[in-house]
């Protein structure tokens, strides 16, 4: 669980007073470490006050506004072991020696680092040893000698505070014309920045124009989107349609909407927790990326995509913590959207013989799931449900579970009129005098019987082409034959779909609505010819 900036400060004092000898803080926010082991250094809970030391490679050990000297990690850890006084050391660069960026550590340091630890717990002079490292797999002979603090991204407070002093002191230069929802909002804008991020960022927005209003928010968002891309992590993505642009599936967009703010603090006045997320499951090409991209439009929350595929680098140790540093900056983004796209293609080999790396990584993102406090919500999608760890399908995960099955003939039809109103309205040249009635759409939806919505969009695109090659608008005729010229994903991988549906016959929720064709009942076969079954419907051949 992710501490706030107190938290962290009285779980400094805990491991000083019990005489943990070596801490271990992984950020990039040296100052903010700095800043609050001094504010602990003199707390009455230590009973004895520390002094507080710093060392660099430039500077060697730094005594307050004492200079030092450029010094090696070893010999500066053996000065540190003669202090006669209490004393915290907060040592940076040290990760270099010690084996961060796949470099090999270096023996010698190591050594110094146990000696300290061994010297700091049983000498007659309490001393900490606290390494600042943006990030640090330890080496072995460190791994029982070392405690990891987390430090988390600033709360809205800190930011708050950013806020304020930025205006402060340019208050005589800049006017402040913000809304306290406006405000609200750019705070919201600047969560999961670092406090030297967010104070950037207000500084740009007040450089531009010497002003800060509404307009600010969208560039404070743009930081934001260039920091989660330097990550290489998670992709910042923007958001783009509606719940309308999703013809049918309407079990899955009532589910979506019923939980639409049920992460506010007012939720909780009808006991209902926030929720944790949904996987959605089914026939490639019918809607589930789609789902989370106009998810983000309806919830109006930041929509983070994480490529499980970047998550695992080369360098031993590294994948672990990369998923803490993706899980890390979702939270401190909360209320957040994480979106794992074909998520089997990720954690469905964590089985695999690669060292138990993919089990690890696999272990802490369950683990999040299971325990997150954070109201970050997980979209992930899968082609190949069964391809993924059962323990990863249990109640508890996610809150419910999708099929999303090739659409039924008021889908199409609600498909149809979609993709040709995007493409045929307007001043498109395409546009002619095509009328889009409901003959219309019904005789199409009923000769594409069998396709996905991802094949009838093309199949718009294509006939777009062919009216294009020849410089005229479209025409019913280029509709039908882009039909007959496509082989839908229903044939190529008939026996694949089968065992898809046979899977989400008993185990999945149905996205498609039931109040036309009721509820899912069977999938099966009928005459040689796969169907769906709907209780009260009709028999839909594939």
């Amino acid at each position: 669980m992710a501490l706030t900036r107190l938290n962290f400060q009285e779980t400094l004092i805990d491991l000083i007073r019990a005489r943990q000898p070596v801490l271990l803080v992984e950020t990039h926010e040296a100052d903010r470490v700095v800043s609050a082991v001094h504010a602990i250094a003199q707390d009455p809970e230590l009973r004895r006050p520390r002094k507080v030391v710093t060392y660099t490679l430039t500077k060697g050990l730094v005594d307050g506004a004492n200079g030092g000297r450029p010094m090696a990690p070893d010999t500066a850890l053996s000065e540190a072991a003669k202090a006669v006084d209490p004393t915290i050391f907060v040592f940076f660069d040290l990760h270099h020696y010690l084996g961060a960026g796949g470099r090999p550590a270096e023996p010698s340091v190591i050594r110094a680092v146990l000696d300290s630890a061994r010297e700091f717990r049983m000498g007659r002079v309490p001393h900490t040893l606290l390494i600042v490292a943006p990030g640090l797999t330890l080496p072995a002979d460190l791994e029982k000698e070392v405690s990891v603090v987390d430090l988390p991204l600033p709360e809205k407070a800190e930011i708050e505070a950013v806020l304020n002093d930025i205006v402060t002191a340019n208050a005589a230069n800049i006017v402040v014309d913000l809304s306290p929802e406006d405000r609200e909002r750019l705070l919201e804008a600047a969560q999961g920045l670092t406090m030297g991020e967010a104070e950037n960022a207000f500084a740009r927005a007040i450089a531009s124009d010497r002003r800060l209003d509404a307009n600010d928010i969208a560039l404070v968002l743009d930081e934001k989107r260039q920091t989660i891309k330097k990550s290489g992590l998670l992709e910042f993505v923007e958001r783009s349609g509606s719940m309308a642009d999703i013809g049918g599936l309407e079990n899955l967009k009532s589910w979506l909407e019923k939980r639409n703010g049920s992460w506010l603090p007012a939720a909780s006045e009808w006991s209902i927790p926030a929720p944790k997320g949904v996987l959605i499951t089914g026939v490639p090409g019918c809607g589930k990326s789609l789902t989370a991209k106009c998810m983000s439009t309806l919830w109006r929350l930041p929509l983070l995509r994480m490529d499980v595929g970047r998550v695992f680098s080369g360098l031993v140790g590294s994948s672990e913590q990369n998923m803490r540093n993706v899980l890390k900056l979702a939270e401190a983004v909360a209320p957040s959207i994480l979106w794992i796209d074909e998520i089997e293609k990720g954690f469905g080999s964590a089985s695999s013989g690669d060292s138990g790396t993919s089990q690890r990584v696999f272990g802490t993102f369950l683990t999040w799931m299971q325990e997150k406090t954070k109201p970050v919500f997980v979209i992930a999608t899968a082609n190949k449900i069964d391809g993924l760890p059962p323990e990863f399908l249990r109640k508890g995960r996610f809150d419910e579970i999708f099929f999303v099955d090739l659409p039924t003939p008021a889908e199409l039809t609600s498909i149809w009129r979609l993709q040709l109103g995007q493409r045929l309205t307007g001043a498109s040249r395409a546009t002619g005098r095509l009328a889009i009635t409901e003959d219309l759409l019904e005789r199409l939806a009923e000769a594409s019987n069998g396709y996905s919505g991802a094949e009838v969009a093309e199949a718009v695109v294509s006939a777009c082409f062919d009216a294009f090659s020849e410089r005229r608008p479209v025409e019913e005729d280029d509709l039908f034959r882009s039909i007959r010229n496509t082989t839908p994903l229903s044939k190529t991988q008939e026996e694949q779909i089968r065992a898809i549906r046979d899977w989400a016959s008993n185990r999945a929720v149905a996205a498609t609505s039931t109040e036309e064709f009721g509820s899912l009942v069977t999938v099966g076969a009928s005459g040689g010819q796969d169907v769906i079954s709907y209780r009260g419907g009709r028999q839909i051949e594939y």
